[in-house]
């Protein structure tokens, strides 16, 4: 899902990794660091045993433990809808590796009860129907109108990406995200340089909470990406990249 951004960045001198979650073989949330090293991009699978996951802790530690190998201990953290509960999972954790935060299209808040419930039916369809029918319930909610109106190889690279997935991978990314812990409180305590991006057609994680995010971070930058969903950084990668470029030129 990061492909655009790997090559964008290729040679601007930064070292840019994409990690794939465990269970995920590159699907529709993650995560990606901006080392300060500039010795190219890479992709690189993290985690043994997908169905080890029960909580966003294990992701960001997966994160952690990737940074510590490659010998990494200053990163610009960038996170993507589960990707940002991530980030701020990290924060909790481990804030001395995170010189500078990028939250994409995610929220700092935990599941409504009606959220909860929905991972809930979306895990056991999953089990019981496969990742594509999971893949096919959830698609219409990560696009946005103009991708799902204009942009029909957008559509058709998430879908790929999703179906990419294991249904461990699946299972256990709903079972983090339902569980994932209340981080609102955090945003005022936010004090590095951060960077906010959200599509305008974003329905899942709405520009409205976006602009409430960036009124909490003291001295955050908040850019709305045109003619995009949930999925900015695929559907307007030019906006996404030029925006994340901008940041990454000022921290890096």
């Amino acid at each position: 899902m990061w492909d655009a951004q790997l090559t964008a960045f290729a040679d601007r001198g930064w070292r840019v990794i994409a990690p794939h979650f465990r269970g995920f073989g590159g699907g529709v949330a993650g995560s990606g660091v901006a080392g300060s090293d500039p010795i190219g991009t890479t992709s690189v699978p993290m985690g043994s045993d997908p169905v080890a996951v029960s909580a966003i802790d294990d992701y960001a530690g997966d994160v952690i433990d990737l940074l510590d190998h490659l010998h990494i201990t200053d990163a610009v953290v960038l996170g993507l809808s589960m990707g940002g509960y991530v980030a701020f999972a990290m924060l909790r954790l481990a804030s001395n590796y995170i010189h500078a935060l990028v939250l994409a299209d995610t929220r700092p808040q935990a599941d409504t009860p009606e959220g909860a419930s929905n991972r809930v039916r979306l895990a056991q369809l999953a089990r019981d129907r496969g990742v594509a029918a999971v893949v096919d319930d959830v698609l219409p909610k990560l696009v946005g109108e103009t991708s799902r109106r204009e942009k029909p190889g957008v559509v058709s690279d998430v879908r790929t990406l999703g179906l990419a997935n294991s249904v461990s991978g699946v299972v256990g990314a709903l079972d983090a995200m339902r569980t994932r812990p209340d981080s609102t409180d955090m945003l005022p305590t936010i004090h590095i340089p951060t960077l906010i991006l959200v599509g305008a057609e974003d329905t899942l994680t709405p520009p409205v909470e976006a602009e409430a995010m960036h009124k909490a971070v003291t001295g955050s930058t908040l850019i709305v990406v045109p003619d995009a969903g949930h999925l900015s950084s695929l559907e307007n990668a030019d906006v996404f990249n030029e925006a994340l470029a901008k940041f990454l030129e000022h921290q890096v």
